[in-house]
């Protein structure tokens, strides 16, 4: 088997290993920030999966985070700058759409072992693969409406299919904690485990996986995905929204108050 550093070069934020034969695990890498994605590290992310399509010494990957969370979405600091910056808000969203695109159109087949919070595009990429393995201990938020802005990255998309237009609207309006217990019984996640279990779980679904006939599974992956590809419109008017409300009163106020820890004041003299 190659050395992942052979294959995938120059990666700052993800770290690459083969816990079993034919298949590729992939790291989210900063733990000391709970692996949230700053600029580099969303970047890379929303590309790899390119890479890990033209990869013909892999049959399964598994997606999974350093330390103690899965990925806490984007950091601060680019949240910020979207607010203020043209281009790092186009950019956000062509990555955003490129993201989503990338996992469903990525012929191999993808597991998420989450092992902790998973927000922002972090969220996107733990329940857009095709199996979603969590432990017990993690809760699943979708936090858009309380930063200010329309639910968009993967929500409108994947969200409706999985557990219904109801739980949909209730989880994504209202913001709530979903225990990840909760969202197995509803459709959301595909697996919910013991904390002591998920990496072995994970191992065993991927071999498993990897062991079966190649062709019979991608084909049954690309077949099934043209459900999320009907969605592609609902999905790109949701992202743009999303981007649009980073630009106004609601998603300036809803950033400051994350920043500040305390509960957003949102503006209600000029909804539209």
């Amino acid at each position: 088997m190659p050395s992942p550093s052979k294959l995938y070069q120059g990666y700052e934020r993800l770290k690459f290993d083969y816990p079993a034969d034919r298949v590729l695990r992939i790291t989210i890498s900063r733990p000391e920030k709970y692996n949230a994605l700053d600029i580099i590290g969303h970047r890379e992310l929303t590309y790899v999966w390119r890479e890990v399509d033209a990869d013909d010494g892999i049959d399964c990957v598994v997606l999974t985070g350093e330390g103690k969370a899965f990925s806490a979405g984007g950091d601060f600091g680019m949240i910020e700058k979207m607010t203020t910056d043209y281009r790092t808000l186009a950019n956000t969203w062509k990555e955003a759409k490129d993201l989503v695109y990338n996992l469903i159109n990525c012929g191999k087949p993808t597991i998420s072992s989450i092992n902790g919070p998973a927000v922002g595009a972090g969220l996107v990429a733990a329940l857009l693969c095709d199996i979603s393995i969590a432990a017990k201990s993690v809760f699943i938020t979708d936090g858009h409406t309380r930063l200010g802005v329309a639910a968009g990255d993967h929500a409108v998309i994947l969200w409706p299919l999985l557990c219904g237009m109801a739980k949909a609207k209730y989880y994504l309006m209202t913001c709530d904690r979903m225990p990840a217990e909760e969202a197995e019984r509803i459709g959301l996640l595909s697996l919910c485990v013991e904390d002591g279990e998920l990496e072995a779980k994970t191992l065993e679904v991927a071999a498993k996986i990897a062991d079966g006939a190649p062709n019979a599974i991608r084909w049954t992956k690309y077949a099934l995905n043209n459900w999320l590809r009907m969605a592609g419109p609902s999905f790109d008017a949701s992202t743009a929204l999303e981007m649009l409300g980073f630009l106004g009163p609601e998603g300036r106020e809803g950033l400051q108050a994350l920043q500040e820890k305390r509960a957003p004041n949102f503006p209600k003299d000029s909804p539209i």
